[in-house]
């Protein structure tokens, strides 16, 4: 009998230890809440890597040039970069990365159309603050100075268009982007007609999210108005007017974006082709 005690006795305290062991030993999830998940985005990147951009003459000065190539080839970005990218995606060049102030454009002007800082009575031009976008411009596109627009009674500037990526993410000076348009402004500056394009980087994280202005309104509330006062206001510090703009400062919708786009981009064949004479004596190579 004792010895069944015992027996007992030491199955039973067995038992304790090797539930106490089990429970020094088990392991306790972590809450989900202080586990992070890495977020990898899957998104090809918007730049088309094919083109390099040589810089000559020293940067801040009226020397500065950054030229274009393809390969081992020197191109121009504004002749043979094309427009169209596939998908209802164009090409855009960036001159101007968010967050800067030096005005640099594409001189049309020059061979091989590099891009330089743009210059008033002999001085290099800044903006007198930082632009909040990435700017630029659509390759083979013109804003024919000798076509008057009927609705708004104003006359192409001489430029290419201008686009206004709105994207998180700064691009690069003279980098070259795909980017999905999405609105237009018609910005009126000493009476000649200056469309502003509204886009979106195609690897920004809203790119799927956004294709019309409503859009842009939902998901960048308050932007394209944000935009349309930095264009307006911007030379109000050096003592001028501010810029207008038409259609009752409407942004313009992604089907009229579109038409804009084709129709300076016939603008630009006919000029290119011979169609429509250089009087302007801009670089057509």
């Amino acid at each position: 009998m004792a010895l069944a005690l015992r027996s007992l006795s030491s199955c039973v305290a067995g038992r304790g230890i090797r539930q106490a062991l089990s429970h020094s030993a088990r392991v306790v999830p972590a809450p989900l809440t202080s586990i992070r998940v890495r977020s990898v985005s899957t998104k090809a990147s918007a730049e088309v890597p094919v083109y390099t951009t040589v810089e000559k003459g020293e940067k801040d000065t009226l020397d500065y040039r950054m030229f274009f190539k393809h390969g081992a080839k020197d191109v121009s970005c504004w002749h043979e970069i094309p427009l169209y990218a596939g998908n209802g995606l164009l090409h855009y060049i960036c001159e101007i990365p968010k967050e800067t102030s030096a005005k640099m454009e594409v001189a049309t002007d020059e061979s091989c159309t590099p891009i330089k800082q743009d210059v008033k009575k002999g001085k290099l031009r800044f903006y007198p603050y930082n632009i909040n976008w990435n700017y630029g411009m659509l390759p083979q596109t013109w804003e024919d100075p000798g076509v008057t627009n009927s609705e708004l009674q104003a006359a192409g500037d001489n430029d290419p268009v201008d686009v206004v990526e709105i994207g998180t993410a700064s691009a690069k000076r003279g980098g070259v982007y795909k980017v999905k348009p999405l609105g237009v402004l018609a910005m009126i500056d000493d009476g000649e007609l200056d469309w502003k394009v509204i886009a979106i980087s195609t690897d920004d994280a809203k790119a799927d999210l956004v294709n019309d202005v409503e859009d842009v309104e939902k998901h960048f509330p308050g932007e394209i108005q944000k935009v349309l006062e930095w264009f307006r206001d911007y030379k109000i510090p050096d003592g001028k007017p501010a810029n207008k703009f038409g259609y009752d400062n409407k942004c313009m919708n992604k089907e009229f974006t579109m038409h804009v786009i084709q129709e300076t981009h016939e603008n630009y064949v006919k000029l290119k082709s011979g169609a429509r004479a250089n009087t302007e004596e801009l670089s057509l190579i």
